[in-house]
């Protein structure tokens, strides 16, 4: 679907909505996903996610930024926030929540024309969810339940991810949060019963909100709201879900108008496309990061790097040059030099994650913070590195049948001698790789509940998700209690 504009400037007639408005809001509305594969999916994505939100409890970065906007301003019987105390209104329930599991750069990833990370509308789905379902309760209603959750989780991840296959919002200067408010508005106003004007109207305030820039994700610039944009953008939605329930008015051609819509003003003129039907292909194909919290186009040359710590980790006084092949959204994107003043610089330059994983053999979040930065072994081994686009990995990168993420590291020595060139095609999350990344992705979860809960309540967490048809019955407000960290 190619979104066509409208031109007819002088007429006040109120148009049809337009045509991606309609498909959002039907999809969002009546799609009855009936993927086994996409379920499953979904499941681990409920468990991985709330694994990042865990880990970023333990950063004093995040977590001054969590709880009521204004302090006192609590909601007893609203929506909770996993892993705290904190009972919000669902608004700013959902800023915390997209904040914590975005915080650490470590959570699912679609890379396309536009990349992004579908798992960051858990925000604003959990919080809208765990508001409902309190009420529902409380009333003696029928409640939702976690299996609703992963239906919720699904529908997002389509819109977001259809929504990145062909529109490079990166490269007119746009942040691809602007998705996951896209995503999250349509789905949290179906969730709270909205009818088809009301997702339609919702869908529209979000389009006209246009998007954030990228300024906080590039040098110079790079800093820490890259953390808590997702955050900001799914409790956005919320908020336009909640209006559009109040009958709020849209904009039909929110879009498509002349002028003044999204296409004329923020696209340079060009037509938004959404290539294929909404289903449930980017759930079932979605990339989890899993063995490292860096930016994904990265993620296998990190894990190249770590093939040849063994081989050089005595001799990096030694090395002449390293060569980094990567794709050309690698080059674009995290192919960075000079000084990195911060977290949020280090997790998106290639160079310093390749440097941590040559130089230690590993690389976990900690290695962004300034402890570790500070050893001169880092940058002076990033002063050597040579970074390139190989037009292959760009090429499988963009492949539908494929979706690679490949890089190749080679390190060179001063003596004239040279390690293996050592190329990996697709990260350990890859759907290619699910048999054995599922495993690695479980103990990640459950090392992240016990670093963070008490022995009891760990135990616990990890019996609520040992049986996923079980889990999946569970009403949410019972599931988000048992996440709760108990006082």
């Amino acid at each position: 679907m190619v979104a066509m504009a409208h031109h007819d400037l002088k007429s006040a007639e109120r148009p049809a909505p337009d045509e991606i408005l309609q498909a959002i809001a039907d999809y969002a509305l009546s799609y009855q996903v009936d993927s086994e594969a996409a379920y499953e999916t979904a499941y681990y994505c409920l468990m991985d996610t709330l694994a990042c939100g865990f880990q970023a409890l333990q950063y004093p970065a995040c977590t001054k930024l969590l709880g009521p906007v204004v302090p006192g301003a609590v909601m007893p019987g609203g929506s909770r926030v996993p892993g705290t105390s904190y009972e919000l209104d669902p608004v700013q329930a959902a800023f915390n929540i997209g904040a914590m599991v975005r915080w650490l750069d470590f959570n699912d990833t679609w890379l396309a024309a536009e990349w992004g990370h579908p798992s960051d509308n858990l925000g604003g789905i959990l919080a809208v969810a765990d508001y409902m379902a309190r009420r529902s309760g409380a009333q003696g209603k029928v409640s939702l339940r976690v299996r609703d959750v992963l239906t919720a989780m699904i529908k997002a991840h389509e819109i977001q991810g259809v929504g990145a296959l062909e529109n490079s919002f990166n490269r007119v200067g746009l942040d691809h949060v602007l998705l996951v408010r896209l995503a999250s508005t349509a789905v949290t106003t179906a969730m709270l019963g909205g009818s088809r004007e009301q997702v339609i109207n919702a869908v529209s305030n979000a389009f006209v909100d246009g998007g954030a820039l990228r300024t906080y994700r590039h040098a110079p610039n790079t800093g820490s709201r890259k953390s808590w944009a997702a955050g900001d953008a799914t409790s956005r939605a919320v908020r336009h879900a909640l209006m559009a329930m109040s009958d709020e008015m849209g904009y039909p051609s929110a879009v498509t108008a002349s002028t003044w819509g999204f296409q004329d003003v923020l696209m340079k003129g060009k037509p938004l496309s959404f290539p294929q039907p909404f289903g449930s292909y980017v759930m079932e194909n979605i990339l989890f990061k899993i063995s490292f919290p860096a930016e994904f186009h990265g993620q296998t040359a990190v894990e190249a790097a770590m093939k040849l710590h063994p081989q050089v980790k005595r001799h990096i006084d030694d090395i002449e040059r390293v060569v980094i092949e990567t794709q050309e959204s690698g080059v674009r994107i995290i192919d960075k030099t000079g000084p990195l003043d911060n977290p949020a610089d280090r997790d998106h330059c290639i160079q310093y994650m390749v440097a941590i994983a040559l130089i230690f053999g590993r690389l976990s979040a900690s290695d962004y913070e300034d402890a570790t930065a500070s050893d001169p072994r880092i940058d002076a081994l990033r002063a050597k590195m040579v970074v390139s686009e190989n037009t292959t990995f760009t090429e499988e990168y963009y492949a539908p049948d494929k979706r690679y993420i490949g890089n190749a590291v080679q390190v060179f020595f001063k003596d004239g001698t040279r390690t293996e060139r050592v190329q990996v095609d697709v990260p350990l999350g890859h759907r290619k790789r699910r048999a054995e990344g599922m495993p690695v992705l479980v103990q990640k979860f459950e090392a992240s509940v016990a670093a963070h809960f008490s022995p009891k309540q760990t135990e616990a967490i990890k019996a609520m998700f040992a049986d996923r048809g079980k889990l999946e019955r569970m009403p949410v407000q019972e599931f988000v209690a048992g996440l709760v960290k108990n006082k």
